[in-house]
């Protein structure tokens, strides 16, 4: 199946990665591309556990964190060609067929902050063959992309700390 994890509300990336942990644990084989997310901070997370199980990642962008704890918006050439590179790693896992489970984390916001356009993303989609569970979160309301998929969760914001000037906290938000 196709599974989107979409919405402007937390929990995206930690419900793939629940699902990750879900399949290892049963057998399969997952594998992870985290697009736009180049911060030395997510090696610090949850790519340690992957280490550990072995586990496969691959991530692409540019780095977003400034030296001051902030963090970098908008988009540069740089970050279009990393994309680019992240769509041809994906198309690369999904046509070796050596996982069951692949996570596209982030792939929807590349699309929807133009890092990548909705023709790579549905470019990508053709090579899904219904023999693995592939997964994309991120930001998107492109119904063409939608439409692709078997099942579409959509995390709505209700509240968040964030509003009221919570920093992103290590162990929780990265």
């Amino acid at each position: 199946m196709i599974q989107v994890y979409k919405g402007d509300g937390k929990g995206k990336t930690t419900a793939a990665i629940g699902l990750i942990i879900r399949a290892f644990g049963h057998g399969r084989k997952p594998a992870m591309v985290l697009f736009d997310k180049g911060s030395i901070n997510y090696k610090h997370s949850e790519l340690i556990i992957f280490d550990r199980l072995g586990i496969h990642y691959h991530i692409t962008g540019c780095e977003r964190m400034k030296p001051d704890g902030t963090f970098r918006f908008g988009v540069t050439e740089a970050d279009k060609r990393e994309a680019k590179l992240g769509i041809e790693y994906a198309k690369d896992i999904i046509k070796n067929k050596k996982y069951d489970l692949i996570v596209l984390d982030e792939i929807l916001s590349a699309e929807s902050y133009g890092l990548l356009s909705t023709e790579d993303i549905l470019g990508l989609l053709e090579l899904y063959d219904g023999k693995i569970e592939l997964v994309l979160t991120g930001r998107t309301d492109n119904q063409m992309i939608l439409d692709k998929a078997d099942l579409v969760t959509t995390m709505k914001k209700t509240k968040h700390y964030f509003d009221e000037g919570q920093e992103a906290r290590p162990g929780i938000e990265y």
